[in-house]
């Protein structure tokens, strides 16, 4: 996972860095006001995601930043490997294939295919991708769908809310 990774001459896909924080806090301030006027009221409060998570995911090599026109339009972490909010669902997986898991996802709004490129990034690295999000994320579960995930149930996340499960199997 070393290195950048450029998705057709239009984004970069990079490690997030220290210094990236700044803009990754604005970008997430800014997908909250969305979520909340899309009817997402639930979401991402308390200032979720916190600082010193992101932190956190910097140290451990698994917040990305995505680049256009030379400025930070979008962050996300990708963690591969074991998920331990996934050990439980109801419901069932498609497969207990080593796999990924895509975690705030989030644009500044200001150009369309974020998340988009972070899935083609991901796919990149490993073909089992897992993601969750609220049930009124309603922009979310859109893209979730029509990126081709399936729907595999429910799981609920580290304060006990529930989330909606999907996984997607890239053949290679």
């Amino acid at each position: 996972m070393a290195g950048d990774f450029m998705e057709s001459n239009r984004f970069i896909v990079r490690r997030s860095r220290v210094e990236d924080l700044a803009r990754m806090l604005e970008i997430y301030d800014t997908a909250r006001t969305f979520m909340r006027k899309s009817g997402n009221d639930s979401q991402w409060v308390n200032g979720h995601p916190a600082v010193s998570l992101l932190q956190d995911d910097i140290s451990a090599g698994v917040s990305y930043v995505i680049e256009a026109d030379d400025r930070i339009v979008g962050t996300f972490a990708f963690i591969v490997g074991d998920d331990p909010t996934y050990s439980e669902i109801d419901g069932e997986w498609l497969n207990d294939a080593p796999y990924g898991t895509i975690h705030r996802i989030a644009s500044d709004g200001s150009i369309r295919g974020i998340a988009d490129a972070c899935l083609k990034y991901c796919t990149s690295v490993i073909n089992n991708i897992r993601i969750d999000t609220h049930k009124d994320n309603r922009p979310m579960l859109g893209w979730i769908r029509k990126a081709g995930f399936s729907y595999c149930g429910v799981i609920h996340v580290s304060d006990g809310t529930p989330r909606e499960a999907f996984q997607l199997v890239v053949n290679s």
